[in-house]
Parts: structure tokens; sequence; C-alpha cells
């Protein structure tokens, strides 16, 4: 007899975390677990499809938690604590307890029926606390396991952290950095376990790399450097603008820049390039599903993200041979190897980002040699069936 496991998800767009859990979904033994998994949002996928599609592709079942909206009332009492506690740590913490009292609470009685009428056995949720109160006291209310898969760290007040010790079974940390980051807050290091996402060694790009540089008229002679992700804030695409402008300054070799993804910065990116007078060199793709393609038709890779948990982007660029660029913050500085399958900058680090840039752009023995080692690194340290793996053993041990 299966065991029946609800998967909650309660993220707004696609990221790196939906495709590990569609990876996982993939590989992990049906005759075990049946599942269910339950969205907030039943979010993009670029243009042609969108997560409902992707999971019932799965053979899994899929329910939607539609939120409901708050009255005009609780939303200006929470842009009243905002504004008010402006300057305080206690900002934060009041409009919680305002969510809390007026969805959270809610939203948890809610899942709690579902658990309930399904006959629920585990509950597995795919964010990190902060965003899965309302699963955790789900799981307590009608007293089943709960396992938190943390895809990055996030600042817990002192509501979380207890919740996380008293009623959370199990928290799935995706690298030493993030497990780290919530131990030195007073989470219990004994619920914690750093199971690292995983990559098949096997895929190919669906697309050659001569395809996509002719589809955006990149030149046989000029350096493709990119990056991959949503254009939100924490990525920090415009740091990377910003070195571009002195790459083309210091280097006289031929270069492009592409931008694939797409998000609510876009708009204001584009508005820098044009500033910076970089319209000749940076191309915004928007999102693609093919993403692996257009990493494998780049010469360099570049991440100058300021926060993360473990960067699957990394990963796939790794795995297509490709030296890596990106901050020495955590997840990041766990996969890439400074010096030796790409660099480490410091986060806002504009001058060593160009530095770094410079060198490789310079040498196509060095890219070569870095592209090699991030290959080799990739499919010896983080298999796919690793980290299904250890999911799957945490999933036995909590059921046990």
């Amino acid at each position: 007899m299966s065991h029946k496991i609800l998967i909650l998800d309660t993220g707004k767009e696609w990221g790196g975390g939906t495709n590990s859990l569609i990876e996982l979904l993939k590989r992990i033994d049906k005759n075990k677990y049946h599942f269910t998994a339950m969205f907030y949002n039943n979010y993009k996928r670029g243009s042609d499809s969108d997560i409902k599609t992707e999971i019932e592709k799965l053979g899994v079942d899929f329910l939607l938690l539609e939120q409901k909206k708050q009255s005009l009332a609780v939303k200006i009492l929470k842009e009243l604590a905002r504004s008010l506690l402006f300057f305080s740590s206690y900002r934060k913490y009041l409009v919680f307890w305002i969510d809390y009292h007026f969805r959270i609470k809610s939203d948890a009685k809610d899942i709690a029926e579902i658990l309930t009428r399904q006959d629920i056995n585990l509950i597995y949720m795919n964010n990190q606390p902060s965003s899965n109160v309302e699963g955790i006291m789900a799981a307590k209310i009608v007293n089943i396991p709960s396992i938190q898969h943390s895809r990055i760290g996030a600042d817990l007040h002192r509501f979380e952290v207890n919740a996380v010790n008293n009623w959370l079974t199990r928290m799935i940390c995706v690298s030493q950095g993030v497990k780290e980051v919530f131990i030195k807050q007073g989470v219990d290091a004994s619920k914690c376990e750093v199971i690292y996402n995983g990559i098949d060694s096997n895929i190919k790009p669906f697309m050659a790399a001569s395809e996509i540089r002719k589809k955006w008229g990149i030149k046989d002679n000029e350096i493709l450097i990119g990056t991959v992700g949503s254009l939100i804030k924490r990525k920090r695409i415009n740091d990377l603008i910003e070195a571009l402008v002195e790459l083309r300054e210091k280097s006289d070799k031929p270069f492009k820049c592409m931008v694939v993804g797409d998000g609510p910065e876009r708009e204001n990116l584009q508005k820098e390039v044009l500033q910076r007078g970089l319209k000749e060199e940076v191309i915004f793709t928007g999102f693609q599903s093919d993403a692996i393609s257009y990493m494998n038709a780049m010469d360099i890779f570049v991440l100058p993200s300021e926060k993360e948990g473990l960067p699957r982007v990394i990963l796939e660029a790794m795995l297509m041979a490709r030296p890596v660029v990106a901050c020495n913050v955590t997840g990041s500085s766990e996969l890439v190897i400074d010096g030796e399958t790409g660099f480490l900058v410091s986060v806002k680090g504009t001058d060593m980002l160009a530095n770094a840039l410079l060198k490789l752009v310079a040498s196509d023995d060095l890219r070569r040699r870095m592209g090699e080692k991030s290959r080799m690194s990739v499919i010896e340290r983080f298999t796919i069936d690793k980290y299904v793996n250890g999911v799957s053993n945490i999933f036995e041990e909590v059921l046990a």
C-alpha cells in the first residue's frame, strides 16, 4: 500500500525549485508514494504551458488552493504597519501577525481539511518556512508528519523558528549554507538534512548552439556571455550590465550578452542597457523553456545573485561545460570552485565581475579548461540519483 503525500507549493512563478520538484516527481517510486500537488498559483511555464499541465503529465493530482482576497481594511492595516514602523525591526513581525490572523490561520484550516478528507500521511512543502507556516500548522492540526524542503535561506522571526522546532518533522536544505542560515537563527540542527539538488548527466541540448546563435544574430567571432533566471532584484542583473560597460572599455574582443528569462525587472534592465549604450551588445530573449540549449550556446555563464539556495542554473551551465562567474554567496559558493571551474566575486563587486569576464574573454584556453572541469565536477558531485534517493530516504524515515 502506497503512502499518500501532499505537496504544498505557495510560489508565484516558475523557478529552479519548480524544476527540481518536477525532476523528483519524474523519478521517485510511484508504487511507494501517491502524490497530490497543491499550489496557490497555477503559474506559467513561459507562454506554452503552466504548472498544472506539467504536474498532471507526471500522473500527479493537482489542486489549486485559491487565495481569498484580503479586505481593504486588512490591506490598510498592513500598509500602516509598514509605514509607521519603517525603520523598526518589529515591522516584519507586525505585518506577519496581521497576515497570521487574517490569512494564515484560515489557510491552515483549509489545508487541514484537505489532509483529512484525502487521508494524507505526510505533507511535503517546496518553499521555505516563512512561506509555508500554514502547511506546518495544518500538519500539526491533523497530527501527521511534515517535511520542509527549503530551496533558499530566509530570515525567520521567533514564531517561525518555534514552529519549525516544535511542529515540523524534518527540514531538507539544498546546501550546507542554507542549513547554516537556519541554525544561526535558532533552528534545531538535528531537524536539518542537506540534500543537494541533482542533475541528469544525460541531458542533451534540444537545439544546437549554432542554431541559437544564428537565431539571435551572434557572429562566430563574438564571445557570448549569458545569464538565465527570473528577472528580479535579488538576481542583480544590473551588476552584470555595469560590468559589461567596463568590459567594453578594456577589451578589444567582440562580445554579446544574452539575458534569458522574464520578470518584473525586465523593463528597468532594458532602460539601463539603453542608458549605458549597450543596445547592440545585450539581448533579452524572454523566458525560454529550453534554457539548457541557450546555456550550451554561451561561452561564459554569469549569475550575479546576492542570495541563492543551490542554483540549478549553475548546475546546468556546468553540465554544458561552461565556466561560471557567480557571487560568493550561499549555494553558488558550494558549486563554483574559484579559479578552477570559474570565478567567485563579491556581491555588488562589479569591478571583480568585470575582471573575471576580462580574463575569460581574453583566453579561449582558459574557458575550455574551466568548462571541462565544471562538467567533471557536476557529474561527480551532483547526480540526479543522489538527489532523488536522498529525498526518498527522508520520506521513508519520517513515515516510519
